[in-house]
């Protein structure tokens, strides 16, 4: 067992004081974006944060901080590069993100944030946390800008090759996340495919919509299905909630982030490559503002991995203090909402005793 870990002598804290594990360790500027971060989550949200990762790294961060009495270290020798993917997941348990893990799965923490390699948060969080009855694979959950509602992608990376069963359970999971996260009660659902009619698609996508259009199964609540949405509906605003598998996924939210940074970049050469722009800019600079902060990724806090028995929220590897905290929030939003629980009530999954699924496999690997 990690230095620094020991089993907790009491279940999950109160849902209502959130702990958040944050791997201090993951992320293009750890450690020092990521413990400011973990500082202004605690000052500003009223969450408790624990960092993992080298003390000998974290404790002089923490120093030029001014927080030496504010946040906790617990001791994880080994760092995942950003480089390494699901392998190193598997196979550093002494990691900082593997001991981030471990705290929620021993009760000493209600949720994961980690600006890690997304590959490696995922492998570790599946060997570390349970997954829920009746959802094999997790979904990466991700929010779209939209207007005048935001918008819902899941699967955005975590499962590559899903069956067509799956998009349907990852249909649950974006509904119980659009439900805490965006206050959405109950939220359209929409499948990602070529043509809005229900015969257009692949084998895998086909096979879907019949599966989204059917009555549920096993005990699972329905979902409000809305039918297919394309490419061009992703920023539409349609549906609440577009389920997608995670390779084309993962494309699709690329795609728009690139062309928002390149729509962004352009705007801002026009609005002050000239004195006229440079006056129009001026006079519509409220609604310039409000348009930058609607599409920086900043504010949204990354992306949840849903289906699992414990919170983890990826934040982008390119994270400053700012997202970083952001995604601290989110992580206690989806706790206070006890997002798990919500998942397991629309599969149809039995209730688990909070803190139960923490009794699995003593022995740390």
């Amino acid at each position: 067992m990690p230095a620094g870990l020991q089993p907790a002598a009491d279940p999950l804290a109160d849902p209502a004081d959130p702990v958040i594990a944050v791997d201090a360790m993951g992320g293009d500027y750890a450690p020092d974006e990521i413990v400011a971060g973990a500082l202004a989550a605690q000052r500003e949200h009223g969450v408790t944060t624990l960092l993992t990762g080298p003390p000998s790294r974290l404790r002089p961060v923490i120093a030029r901080l001014g927080a030496g009495s504010e946040l906790r270290v617990v001791p994880a020798e080994d760092i995942v590069g950003m480089g390494e993917g699901a392998l190193a997941g598997f196979r550093r348990p002494r990691s900082s993100i593997a001991v981030a893990c471990q705290l929620v799965r021993r009760g000493q923490a209600t949720a994961v944030v980690s600006a890690g390699s997304t590959g490696a948060i995922v492998a570790s969080a599946r060997q570390r946390l349970l997954e829920v009855p009746g959802v094999p694979r997790p979904g990466l959950a991700v929010v779209l800008p939209t207007h005048p509602n935001l918008t819902v992608l899941i699967d955005a990376g975590a499962t590559a090759d899903p069956k067509p069963e799956m998009l349907v359970q990852f249909g649950q999971l974006g509904v119980a996340y659009a439900q805490i996260a965006l206050g959405i009660a109950a939220p359209k659902v929409g499948l990602l495919t070529i043509g809005a009619e229900p015969g257009k698609g692949n084998i895998l996508t086909r096979r879907a919509h019949e599966l989204l259009a059917a009555e549920p199964q096993g005990g699972a609540l329905p979902l409000n299905f809305a039918g297919n949405v394309e490419g061009g509906d992703l920023m539409a605003g349609a549906v609440d909630v577009i389920v997608t598998d995670g390779f084309t996924g993962n494309v699709a939210l690329k795609t728009l982030e690139g062309s928002m940074k390149f729509a962004a970049a352009e705007l801002r050469s026009a609005l002050t490559g000239t004195r006229a722009g440079r006056l129009g800019a001026l006079l519509q600079r409220r609604g310039l503002r409000e348009f930058s902060e609607r599409v920086d990724t900043d504010t949204y806090g990354g992306a949840a991995l849903l289906g699992l028995g414990g919170s983890v929220v990826i934040a982008h590897g390119a994270s400053t203090a700012r997202a970083v905290s952001s995604a601290c929030a989110l992580a206690a939003n989806l706790t206070r909402g006890d997002i798990t629980e919500k998942i397991r009530a629309r599969v149809g999954a039995p209730s688990e005793r909070r803190g139960a699924h923490f009794l699995r496999r003593d022995r740390e690997r």
